[in-house]
């Protein structure tokens, strides 16, 4: 089961009349969230200050789970990240690896604009994720296309991202469909240091 599979089998939960209901509940969640949920802005004192053209550069390592709405873990995984930057263009080449011992790959596409803001797409990703960086956070907010029961949901994910230190970054998105919450994914980001060049001393062969 991959992570396309273990989303579908969090929202096989919702029957359709349930989702007709939640659509009418949800537009009136996400006005009223929208008002009062925390804005990217409201870290911009935060250090260390995050770059997502340095942070993502590199060998990026990542550790995370699958929770459903009750909160229990559906899926652990790690990733295994190859990030690459050509001026404000970046490619994010993502290798996941799942407990059962499936995998998947999904590939990033970045560009970074003015004022702290980004913009990505992917093949599964619906449209153009956008997202905008201030202190040490990161949003990012994109639509996901999830085959469910050979109809295809668009899942919107929320991620916030908070850089620790020059090494680790975490990461919290939420998944929601019609403004009602289907679980969330928690990540720990972990940059890989690099190996200094060593040279022999003299006198040695």
């Amino acid at each position: 089961m991959n992570r396309r599979q273990s989303l579908q089998t969090m929202a096989k939960g919702l029957t359709s009349p349930w989702l007709i209901k939640a659509s009418v509940l949800g537009a009136a969640a996400v006005s009223v969230a929208g008002c009062a949920g925390p804005q990217v802005s409201d870290y911009s004192q935060q250090k260390p200050a995050l770059d997502l053209r340095t942070y993502f550069n590199g060998p990026v390592d990542a550790w995370g789970v699958f929770t459903d709405r009750s909160g229990a873990v559906v899926k652990r995984f790690k990733v295994q990240m190859d990030c690459q930057w050509q001026g404000d263009d970046g490619v994010l080449d993502e290798d996941f690896q799942y407990s059962d011992g499936t995998k998947q790959r999904r590939i990033w596409r970045l560009k970074a604009l003015p004022n702290g803001k980004y913009e990505g797409r992917a093949d599964d990703v619906v449209g153009v994720a956008q997202g905008a960086v201030s202190g040490n956070a990161f949003r990012w907010q994109y639509t996901l296309a999830l085959p469910v029961d050979g109809r295809v949901w668009n899942v919107e994910f929320d991620d916030w991202m908070f850089l620790m230190d020059e090494e680790v970054m975490i990461n919290k998105a939420v998944m929601s469909k019609f403004g009602v919450r289907l679980g969330e994914v928690t990540l720990s980001f972990k940059r890989r240091k690099t190996m200094p060049i060593l040279t022999p001393n003299k006198g040695q062969s």
